[in-house]
């Protein structure tokens, strides 16, 4: 028997105008000790999923579950779930171990046992010994550790990040991803993480929801939602991606066969039914694009229109003769040369690396 999931979002409904929903009959559940994250463009729901979870929004029709308890009208102070929010909402005349302590405060925790948590979870964010300095005399990486500490300081089951990162240099936010990513695998709380970010879903998630138009689009763990991604929706928000569009002429075991607009035919593998003859885009992410046809199932003849150093990478814009471009993302080797603007180039992937979507 499964155990019941930590938190559970049944047909819930979210209307500000009573007329177009935000969120549509949405159905999740969240399981007891893991990082899920909420990841969509703006406007797409996400965020008010989260304010809803945490009691800051009401569903218009629906309920919300937390262990069982039907929550979906409980005040956010009744509901013990933790949030850390992106502007980090400190109180700026309290000292930091004041700002920890206050969910400890309002519950009427004793002096000395609120002193040892709030030393624990300073403690467990790397600011030991920051406790009598103020908000203001903190970098943003580690307001962003006070409001976490904050979060976690009187031990709740589920703890709420709404963008928790986005204030922070591009270097900060990523060592503040693998700590955090590190900090929950420690702890085994349950996560809900709200991003616009692909790759920083990609990086700490157990599960990823990727929202759209009100509604999760497809639900998995990282690995499958980067290799597997269930609509060209997806495949084009979660990372990068090669857009090559035609139709599809036949299906063979399984594999769709299909005619690019330039003529030229591939090969991949179908996401759904697809019937023949539907106009289709084919997909296939950069770095599985190799220089060299021989042994791959399809194969590209393209010209070299430049060359973009990424420092750990290089990013090929080739020409395909039908005037679309394709990317190809190769490792900076040393001492590797880069083929010459104007040069034609021939390129390679295979059948699994190609997925075929029909055309919105």
């Amino acid at each position: 028997m499964q155990p019941h999931p930590l938190v559970r979002f049944s047909k819930v409904d979210k209307s500000y105008d009573g007329v177009s929903c935000v969120v549509k009959s949405l159905d999740l559940d969240i399981a007891r000790g893991e990082f899920l994250t909420l990841l969509g463009p703006s406007g797409s729901g996400k965020t008010t999923t989260l304010m809803m979870l945490a009691g800051f929004e009401v569903p218009t029709a629906g309920a919300i579950l937390l262990d069982g308890r039907d929550i979906t009208h409980l005040p956010p102070h009744k509901r013990g779930i933790g949030v850390v929010f992106q502007n980090y909402a400190l109180f700026p005349h309290m000292s930091v171990a004041e700002n920890v302590a206050y969910p400890l405060t309002v519950r009427g925790v004793d002096k000395a046992e609120a002193k040892r948590r709030v030393d624990a979870a300073l403690d467990m964010v790397k600011l030991g010994g920051f406790g009598g300095r103020r908000p203001a005399q903190l970098s943003g990486g580690q307001q962003q550790r006070v409001a976490l500490a904050r979060a976690l300081v009187f031990e709740p089951d589920l703890v709420l990040l709404d963008e928790p990162l986005g204030a922070l240099d591009k270097q900060l936010r990523e060592r503040m991803q693998y700590e955090l990513k590190q900090l929950h695998e420690r702890l085994g709380k349950t996560m809900v993480y709200v991003t616009h970010d692909q790759s920083e879903a990609l990086t700490m998630s157990d599960r990823i929801a990727v929202f759209d138009d009100g509604k999760i689009q497809q639900l998995a763990p990282p690995t499958e939602l980067y290799e597997k991604p269930s609509s060209l929706f997806v495949a084009e928000f979660v990372g990068e991606n090669n857009r090559l569009e035609g139709t599809l002429l036949g299906m063979d075991a399984g594999i769709a066969r299909v005619k690019l607009d330039d003529g030229v035919e591939l090969r991949g593998m179908p996401a759904g039914n697809i019937a023949a003859g539907v106009k289709i885009v084919a997909s296939v992410r950069p770095e599985r694009l190799a220089l060299g046809g021989e042994g791959h199932a399809n194969r590209l003849s393209l010209t070299v229109e430049r060359v973009v150093f990424h420092g750990d990478a290089l990013r090929l814009v080739l020409r395909r003769k039908g005037g679309g471009e394709v990317m190809v993302k190769l490792p900076n080797a040393a001492k590797a040369t880069p083929p010459e603007r104007g040069s034609t180039l021939e390129i390679g992937f295979d059948l699994a690396d190609c997925r075929i979507f029909e055309a919105a």
